[in-house]
């Protein structure tokens, strides 16, 4: 139901400013303006009175598309939501989701600029999302069962790079010959562990990663989600980090913000 509503009608995107609320829909690399309404974001800066103005507005996303989820529906924000302290940011991303299971993305002055760049590259707008649909990642990090998914993650970093995304880590996915059919691949660019214990190391190296990255992205074909994925999501939060699993997570205990889907 998901997979063909999306399909048949495009994702919505909403762009929350100072001022208003501008709704917009995105397909076959096109974006087309459903809505445009004001609601003076910048009245209050408490984080409840914005998330539940928030909330209120998203309730009505239905006019838009039948099914309103992480998987059809995209949120973006700036203004005076750039302005919040990263605590209070934070429990406004988790208020947004409690609230209407939507990932509310804070986009921050830098990464908004880069958009505006890119929408006027490209099309002569430096509207911030004409550019977002054409390039909404400068750099990302890519999960997943290594073992088990290596050509699904493949696909997924070849679909990032041919839309000019940095892939951060892995930085390429060719096995050492030595470490293929182990419990703990390694990659051409790795050196070989020391001992068990060097197994962190590398672990660590690959999450601390996800400081740098726009968004990390998780490849769960199936649905499934391995136990080192599960470890490293819990990393992904402590640094309010945008996730984005391909496919709808199955067997995550927590629920947590996150969206779900690579197209924009």
């Amino acid at each position: 139901m998901e997979k063909s509503t999306l399909t048949a009608e495009g994702r919505v995107l909403v762009h929350f400013d100072s001022e208003r609320a501008n709704v917009y829909r995105s397909q076959s690399g096109e974006l087309k303006l459903l809505k445009r309404e004001r609601l003076a974001f910048e009245d209050s800066r408490s984080r409840e009175v914005l998330a539940e103005r928030v909330g209120e507005f998203c309730t009505g996303l239905t006019e838009f598309n039948e099914v309103v989820d992480n998987r059809t529906t995209r949120l973006y924000a700036t203004g005076v939501f750039q302005q919040l302290s990263q605590p209070d940011a934070a429990a406004l991303v988790n208020s947004v989701y409690v609230d209407t299971g939507l990932y509310f993305n804070i986009v921050g002055p830098e990464l908004k600029q880069f958009y505006r760049e890119t929408g006027m590259s490209a099309c002569g707008s430096n509207g911030m999302m004409e550019g977002l649909i054409r390039r909404e990642f400068r750099s990302a990090v890519v999960c997943g069962s290594f073992q088990q998914s290596l050509g699904y993650i493949e696909d997924t970093i070849a679909r990032l790079r041919a839309s000019g995304t940095v892939v951060l880590s892995p930085q390429s996915t060719r096995i050492k010959p030595e470490t293929a059919g182990t419990d703990f691949i390694l990659f051409d660019y790795q050196d070989l562990l020391k001992n068990e214990r060097d197994t962190w190391r590398h672990k660590y190296v690959h999450m601390d990663a996800f400081r740098k990255a726009d968004a990390v992205v998780v490849c769960n074909p199936g649905g499934l989600v391995g136990k080192g994925t599960i470890f490293e999501l819990g990393f992904m939060s402590a640094l309010s980090k945008r996730v984005i699993f391909t496919e709808e997570p199955l067997g995550v205990s927590v629920l947590f913000p996150c969206e779900v889907g690579l197209e924009a």
